[in-house]
């Protein structure tokens, strides 16, 4: 069967990216999208209403997260690929977020580390 005459077509891997798993193998069926990765479903009107603006980060507590806050840790993590914790309350230097799925770029204990946001909350100075 020639691709033109195929009912769905697969998107190319920087089109469209699944809401559920961020995959971006995603087949455009005739009423609905469905990635091939996890089987999530869902209609293409869904993605017009989603928001283009500027990404919103938020601490553990609530708190919206800007370049240049102080973060503190809300609990002890180990760092994957050294024996090294961080330690409740660590207070970091200034933070910059960065997209990905660790949102806050920042140093803490002389080292440059990502961290996602639900482990830390925003502190003063």
């Amino acid at each position: 069967m020639s691709p033109a005459a195929s009912p769905h077509l697969l998107v190319s891997m920087s089109d469209i990216p699944c809401p559920m798993c961020e995959m971006t193998e995603v087949l455009v069926l005739a009423d609905h999208l469905e990635c091939v990765t996890c089987g999530h479903e869902w209609q293409a009107e869904e993605l017009a209403e989603k928001p283009t603006g500027e990404r919103i980060v938020k601490d553990a507590y609530g708190n919206v997260l800007a370049n240049g806050d102080v973060v503190a840790m809300i609990k002890d993590l180990k760092l994957k690929g050294s024996s090294h914790v961080l330690k409740s309350g660590t207070k970091s230097k200034p933070i910059r977020l960065v997209d990905g799925d660790h949102e806050i770029d920042c140093r803490m204990d002389g080292l440059s580390i990502g961290l996602k946001a639900c482990f830390v909350k925003k502190v003063a100075g």
